[in-house]
């Protein structure tokens, strides 16, 4: 599976739910362990190597900034959530995300949790175990799928790739940061301009 079947996999299991319905990713988690269990063990494990990549190329300081900033705060954990759930949101969006994080502003959920102060948005934990639910559906074991991506020369790989550059680690909580570096969000979620730090 290469990227473009990926991203097709993805896009159609985000297709087929009401995205607005589905902030915590259960649908679209469900929708992709569905299509991916009518394929083959090695598709679900060529899946999850692209679901990797992509969700890797997201762990940089600026799009975590984003996500504290969506999230009310956000630990190593939720993090990964979110980043699960950008790529959740299909290519072009993951693609913006990776171009410039405070592009999620425009994004309807995100622009609807802002309004509705539901800091649970775009965090969509089971998105990212839908590869290991597929394999469990079409193996009949809850194990088989850990120990075949462990003998798996996916898992070399992603450990060859350990260690990549996040980028400028700055203050999550210095406003004036937060507002420089993601103007559009931190305006969206409030963050207070007349507090001690705003200039």
């Amino acid at each position: 599976m290469d990227a473009d079947e990926f991203w097709t996999v993805v896009e159609s299991a985000r297709g087929s739910v009401d995205q607005l319905e589905d902030e915590g990713g259960e649908l679209v988690a469900e929708a992709l362990a569905s299509r991916l269990a009518a394929t083959s063990p090695q598709a679900i494990l060529e899946f999850e190597a692209q679901f990797r990549k992509a969700h890797g190329a997201l762990y940089r300081w600026d799009v975590w900034a984003a996500a504290y900033l969506i999230g009310g705060g956000c630990s190593d954990d939720m993090f990964s959530d979110f980043r699960a759930g950008v790529v959740a949101l299909g290519r072009q969006w993951w693609q913006r995300v990776l171009a410039n994080p405070d592009e999620l502003a425009d994004h309807p959920l995100v622009r609807r949790a802002a309004a509705e102060e539901d800091d649970d948005v775009i965090f969509a934990e089971p998105v990212g175990y839908a590869a290991a639910e597929a394999y469990e559906r079409l193996t009949g074991d809850d194990c088989a799928f850990y120990e075949a991506w462990q003998a798996s020369p996916y898992a070399a790989q992603e450990d060859a790739g350990d260690g990549e550059d996040m980028g400028e680690r700055f203050d999550f909580d210095d406003n004036d940061e937060m507002r420089r570096r993601l103007p559009r969000l931190a305006a969206l979620f409030a963050i207070d301009l007349d507090s001690e730090d705003a200039p």
